[in-house]
Formats: C-alpha cells, structure tokens, sequence
C-alpha cells in the first residue's frame, strides 16, 4: 500500500513507569523491531488542512491486546484512508507491554479528537468489541471494527460508505468484505474465501461470512447491537453482528473485493482457515463438538433477543433448534427443507456430517 510523504520525526519513546532506572531509553526501544520499522508515523497535517466537502463521520472501534509488535502499520494503514472524515476509539485490555505507550504517542501527533484511549473489560476480544459498540459516548454516522494487527487497504472506508450510503438510515446495515491474507511481514500469502451467495440469517445461524476486521455499519445497525447489550455470550463479536442484524431484518452486503490485508502470525486468535492444516483442524475441532458449542452458544443469545428478530426469521430459528433434536434421518431431512447453508458445497457437506453425528 503506498504511503504518503509528509511524515514526522519519531522521538525516543519514554520509560514504562516502574521500569529499572538503570536501563536506557534505547536499550528499551531496541527490541521494537517492527515499530521502528514503520516509524516516522504518518502526519495528518495535510489530511487536517484539506478542503473537502462535509463527509460522514466513522467511529473506528479499535481493540488491543499485547499489540505492540504490529499496532503502529495499522494506525498508519488507517491514517491513509481516502475517506477521511474518521476517529479512533481505542480500547486496551490490559496489555503490559508497549500498546499504550504506542497509541500515547500517535494521540499527542494526532490529537485526542482523531484517537481516544480507553480501558477494556480485561473478559476477551468478544467482550471487549461488544462494550465499545455499546458505548453511548461514541458518535458517528459509521462504526468500523479495527483489529491491531492488520492493514487497511486505502479505499476500506471508502468503499463501505459508498454501499452505506445506499440504504435508508432507518435500516440497519452490515458491509463486510474479503480480505487478501499476508503474512508477518506483510507478504502476499493467498485470498480468504470468495463467496457466492447472498448474505442471509439461514446461513448466519451455520457461518459467519466476513471477519470483523472488514466490518462497517451505520446507526441503525449499532443502535440494535446496543439494545441486544454487550453481555451477551457469543461466540464472537462478528458472528454476533451478522447473526443479529440479519435476523432482525436488516441489510447486509458482502463485498468480494479484498479491502483489508489480514494478517496470519503465530498469534492470531483466529486465522483464516483455508491451509489444509486449518481445515483439518477445524474438522477435528467439528468431531469433539466445538462447532456445536458455538452453535448452543449463539442460539442462546438469540433466545435473548428473540423479541428483536423478524417473524419470519423467528421460524426460521425455531425450525433450526427443533431439527438439531430431531433423529438422524430428520435431522437430515428438515435440514436441507429449511435452507439452512453455509456458502460452499464443501461447507455443506461439513454441516450435513455435523447434523448425521449430532454435532450440529
């Protein structure tokens, strides 16, 4: 991705308060590699003093964890945007090495009305993402989930207003995308899946489509994730979003062009599970009733929300819940009648083992 000229000096970055005085302020910074790799931070002076017409406001709802080793070439990736009517709403999980001192710096280059510093509630990545959507300080006509470790493409935002836009206010509304997958260091590794199928809550229920660091939503969309509330128990925040929003009627688009480099490391708390060695963990995973963990999961916080969701899609969770109690040949029958799906025949067949073992 390229990046912008305009850049500004990178100062030594300050002690950890509590660390041993003995240690110099380059021995501390030594280790960050991959920091300074991407330091001189990127400037907004030219961002601030450009003349554009009044643009709609996204909320990025950042989430931290121990993410110093990539944080600063996605703040950069963000500060890029050629949508750039944009602020950071960070919020840290307790992180003990050098995140905080990293959006510290970027906010006293950027101020504190492009970047916010927030604590988590220290519960997961789940927890944390839902308690940020559910703020009520957060104000804007967009919300985008942000992942540390990624890159966005240039146009990301701009992209997903551009559908955004096309929906009446009142409709809640989901953009979600493709991602390119690279590697620690930012190499070209594959696609994640390309997806034919329209969006829809019978396939929302089995699969979830598009990553959250790809999701874009307007106020319509977050003002229902806020009335479902942030205790619930699902599996994850984007699953959740696409579940939920789907269900209760409104709009979601899936868009095939990659508008985020996902990154894959030895950290990730999901990967992008197309390696065979993914896959054949996750069919594992399917045979000691994970998948039907996640699947008890999720119905449970529907049940919460059942008051919000379409009559139509009411019946729709009502077929899925009573077919997965059913014997083997119903479960098989009344699964393919329902139109329940994932998005490839391959998935499809995953989901009709699943059903024939009792593990759906």
């Amino acid at each position: 991705m390229t990046r912008p000229q305009t850049t500004e000096t990178a100062p030594q970055m300050p002690r950890r308060a509590g660390s041993d005085p003995s240690l110099t302020v380059a021995g501390l910074v030594a280790p960050w590699e991959e920091f300074r790799r991407v330091i001189p931070l990127v400037s907004l002076k030219s961002l601030l003093h450009r003349t554009h017409p009044p643009l709609p406001k996204v909320a990025v709802l950042m989430c931290t964890m121990q993410a110093q080793r990539f944080l600063a070439e996605q703040l950069n990736s963000i500060a890029t945007q050629t949508h750039p009517s944009w602020s950071i709403w960070a919020s840290d999980d307790g992180s003990d090495d050098f995140t905080h001192d990293i959006l510290a710096y970027y906010q006293s280059h950027w101020g504190e009305e492009r970047i916010s510093i927030h604590e988590g509630p220290a519960e997961g990545s789940t927890a944390n993402f839902l308690a940020l959507t559910c703020r009520a300080d957060i104000d804007a006509d967009y919300f985008a989930y942000a992942d540390q470790d990624d890159i966005w493409e240039a146009d990301k935002l701009e992209r997903a207003v551009a559908w955004l836009q096309t929906i009446p206010a009142h409709i809640p509304a989901l953009y979600g995308s493709r991602t390119q997958l690279v590697d620690a260091r930012n190499q070209h590794i594959g696609y994640s899946p390309l997806f034919q199928k329209e969006p829809s809550f019978r396939n929302a229920l089995v699969q979830s489509i598009a990553g959250g660091n790809t999701m874009v939503f307007n106020r319509a969309a977050r003002d229902l994730l806020r009335r479902a509330g942030e205790s619930v128990e699902a599996v994850t925040h984007d699953w959740w979003a696409y579940m939920l929003i789907s269900g209760c009627g409104g709009l979601v688009h899936y868009d095939p062009h990659p508008t985020v480099r996902y990154r894959q490391h030895d950290t990730n708390q999901f990967g992008a599970n197309v390696s065979v060695r993914a896959q054949a963990r996750r069919v594992n995973q399917l045979l000691h009733g994970r998948f039907r963990n996640w699947i008890d999961a999720n119905l449970s916080a529907l049940d919460k929300v059942r008051h919000l969701i379409t009559p139509e899609n009411r019946k729709v969770l009502d077929e899925f819940k009573s077919l997965r109690k059913r014997w083997v040949g119903a479960r098989l029958v009344r699964l393919r009648r329902s139109g329940i799906h994932r998005q490839t025949w391959v998935g499809n067949v995953g989901i009709a083992l699943a059903a024939l073992i009792r593990r759906l």
